[in-house]
């Protein structure tokens, strides 16, 4: 089956292309498997907010929810059970693009987003999930709170492969690159391998307009500053990877065999309608990331995306773009810190929606 033509040759620009989406019907229709084929789609990400959907719109998990009813087991553990067997399922699907490429092929598991600000509980749920999946191909999803920052480490230097999620600021993305290669010196230092350790670090787009636009807006700024911040701050994010890198600490750890921690564009679903459906596709084309979508913006991109200026020859623009928008009045300090903590509880009231889905199922099976 051919690939389609527009992603094919973003993935050519080195660009891995992901789906930010999973289900049980998705991998038994054989429509995860036609993605594989014909859209380039070569990983999937989920979050608490893709399995509330998931699960609570559709009968496939009934079997399953009704075997563990019997059982008498915990909304926890059912919880855990069901979303680590998709995403198993998921793993094993993706295997042959995985020993293909040798770096993707993988499918992201979330902590739970409650144990977000918790070091030690983050950790451990890590090395649970890692081993209750049991896939070489596995990424473990863990916010980048500053307390995450140190349960980072501790995978990494475990062995964990791990995808850094809820990144804002080039800022705390640094802090985030630091984490993953002090996680690669303390396993070093512990005599494990390097090989096979994979990270990639989520750096999220589309809800950084919808902040900063909501507030260039209030501050009756120039209205052309608005659409644009999101993709800046990306930008300069990715000037921040070719930094870190590049350096001498990095270039150590490679001659024992580490990989580097891949950017992925996360949220690159288009909120406004005023925007071009691709923006967050077309403008972040750079060697070594991934982008992963919402499967609306992957068609959208197949239909009529167009290749923008690559990321490495936007930096100048993209610092006058969010110096701009800071001359205009809005904190970016503070929007950074406001649409994390939301992030994470927008991702903990979908935690608790999905605990009621399933504790009422269970109840129902029983």
């Amino acid at each position: 089956m051919a690939q389609n033509e527009k992603l094919a040759e973003l993935s050519e620009a080195g660009v891995a292309v992901w789906l930010d989406d999973l289900s049980r019907d998705r991998i038994r229709s054989g429509n995860l498997q036609a993605l594989v084929d014909e859209y380039s789609v070569v990983g999937v990400t989920t979050n608490p907010t893709i399995f509330a959907a998931a699960i609570s719109g559709s009968d496939a998990y009934d079997d399953q929810v009704h075997a563990m009813a019997v059982r008498k087991v915990s909304v926890e553990e059912a919880l855990r059970t069901i979303t680590a067997a998709d995403v198993r399922d998921a793993c094993d699907l993706l295997a042959p693009v995985a020993q293909r490429t040798g770096r993707d092929g993988r499918v992201s598991l979330e902590v739970s987003p409650a144990v977000a600000r918790d070091t030690d509980a983050t950790a451990a749920e890590a090395a649970h999930l890692w081993w209750l999946v049991d896939r070489p191909n596995l990424f473990i999803k863990i916010p980048a709170t500053q307390e995450g920052l140190t349960a980072i480490t501790t995978s990494i230097a475990q062995g964990i492969s791990v995808n850094v999620t809820l990144i804002f600021s080039p800022e705390r993305y640094r802090a985030v690159m630091d984490a993953y290669l002090s996680g690669l010196e303390q396993r070093m230092q512990d005599g494990g391998s390097l090989s096979g350790i994979e990270s990639v670090a989520s750096f999220f787009v589309s809800r950084v307009d919808t902040e900063i636009d909501k507030r260039l807006d209030k501050a009756g700024a120039d209205p052309s500053l608005k659409g644009k911040a999101g993709l800046a701050n990306a930008q300069l994010a990715y000037q921040a990877y070719e930094e870190v890198f590049s350096s001498d600490r990095w270039c150590t750890l490679q001659e024992h065999g580490a990989q580097p921690q891949r950017p992925l564009w996360a949220s690159t679903g288009v909120k406004n309608p005023d925007l071009p459906d691709t923006l967050y596709v077309s403008g972040l084309i750079a060697p070594g990331t991934v982008n992963t979508m919402p499967e609306k913006t992957l068609k959208a991109y197949a239909d009529h995306g167009m290749p923008g200026t690559p990321v490495q020859q936007t930096y100048a623009e993209a610092a006058a773009v969010m110096k701009a928008v800071a001359d205009a009045g809005v904190d970016l300090d503070d929007v950074f810190t406001v649409i994390e903590d939301e992030g994470i509880q927008k991702f903990v009231d979908s935690w608790n929606e999905l605990t009621e889905s399933v504790r009422s199922e269970l109840e129902d099976k029983n």
